[in-house]
């Protein structure tokens, strides 16, 4: 192997500065909301998922080429779950005017949550499965249909998750808030705005 194609390989795996910028961003704002969290076993449960799978993101980065769009719109995702692991989800206390001002029986940050990654998570699975199946309109119902996955699959790690660590948080750390059927409504949600996306995304490249 030459220097000259050992160079275009290693090109192909550096990541953009712009990218750099916004890693950097989000492990700092990621330090500051783990300081003093409401509930350290709970934010740690929440943060399981954020410590395998952020070496995992900036692999694919690195692999796929992703769009500065694709991680922005993850990152401002994984902040606001951090939020949400700081304070806990069913305690959102920047989310009770909310719920004050239109009579909700719950805190619903957690539902906002779940829609978002739907929606801001779309593209950059898209841009992942686009890779591979080279046609885009196949790949935005095959993105469509692994969010719908994912977003199921997440529900029932949530929960084992918290019957395997921490089986006494229960319902505070699912926030649950008394609803037996909050995994479904949060699939529902998440299946929405995975909905709009993909119409967003699907209009935007029949306009091209």
């Amino acid at each position: 192997m030459n220097l000259s194609t050992s160079k275009v390989k290693l090109k192909m795996f550096l990541i953009p500065q712009s990218h750099k910028i916004l890693y950097i961003v989000y492990v700092l704002v990621w330090i500051v909301l783990a300081i003093d969290p409401v509930y350290r076993e709970d934010w740690f449960l929440e943060n399981i998922l954020v410590l395998l799978f952020f070496p995992l993101l900036i692999f694919l980065d690195r692999k796929y080429k992703l769009s500065f769009m694709a991680i922005f719109l993850f990152l401002i995702f994984a902040i606001l779950h951090g939020i949400g692991a700081h304070f806990t989800y069913a305690e959102m206390k920047y989310f009770d005017f909310l719920t004050e001002t239109f009579g909700f029986s719950r805190n619903h940050y957690d539902r906002v949550v779940h829609f978002l990654f739907g929606l801001l998570l779309f593209k950059f699975f898209l841009e992942i499965i686009y890779y591979h199946v080279e046609k885009y309109k196949a790949s935005i119902v095959f993105t469509f249909c692994v969010i719908a996955s994912i977003s199921a699959i997440y529900e029932i790690v949530e929960w084992w998750a918290a019957a395997i660590f921490h089986p006494e948080l229960g319902a505070s750390f699912l926030g649950t808030q008394g609803d037996v059927w909050d995994a479904q409504k949060d699939t529902l949600v998440a299946i929405l705005g995975a909905l709009i996306a993909s119409i967003i995304l699907w209009r935007k490249h029949e306009t091209k």
